[in-house]
Order: C-alpha cells, then sequence, then structure tokens
C-alpha cells in the first residue's frame, strides 16, 4: 500500500531475511521483499535500501526506513515526487 505524503511516499513492507535470492513479491496489498542478507547488525536495512535504490532507480540517500528498523515488517519513506518509479511495488 503506497500512500503519498508532502515530502513522498510511504510504503509498508515485510522483509524476509536470509533468504536465497533478492526478490520483491506482491500478495494482494502486501509487499513482501525477500534478502539474502542476515538481521545482524543491520546488514537486512542496508541491503534493503541497496536492493531498492538498484530495483526502483532512486537513490540510496532518498530511501529512509522510518518505522521498524529492528523489525521485519517495516515503513519506507521514498523522497521522491516520482509515482512512477514506485511501480514496481505496486503492479
Amino acid at each position: 500500500m503506497i500512500k503519498e505524503k508532502k515530502d513522498g511516499f510511504i510504503v509498508n513492507i515485510k522483509i524476509s531475511p536470509n533468504s536465497s535470492k533478492n526478490e520483491i513479491i506482491k500478495n494482494g496489498d502486501e509487499i513482501k521483499i525477500k534478502l539474502t542478507a542476515q538481521p545482524i547488525e543491520g546488514k537486512a536495512n542496508k541491503a534493503l535500501i541497496e536492493y531498492l535504490s538498484k530495483e526502483l532507480k532512486i537513490p540510496k540517500t532518498s530511501i529512509e526506513i522510518i518505522k521498524g528498523e529492528t523489525s521485519k515488517e517495516k515503513t519506507i519513506l521514498f523522497k521522491t515526487d516520482d509515482m512512477e518509479k514506485l511501480k514496481k511495488l505496486s503492479a
């Protein structure tokens, strides 16, 4: 579910660290992202931002975890006004 805010878009996602490959899975309104990184010392969070940056072609500095640093359920702020770039998450 993507919500528009004045400074960008907010997306709630669920991550699955320690997976066999990095991938985005959509299940209805839920967005799940599998990551190969382990959830140790912020490695999964760093990998999540790098993966989203590469997949969505958004600079890493424009992606911020605003809720759920230590949880599998995260709220991400994408500091962009280009909804087209977030199509991979909502399609």
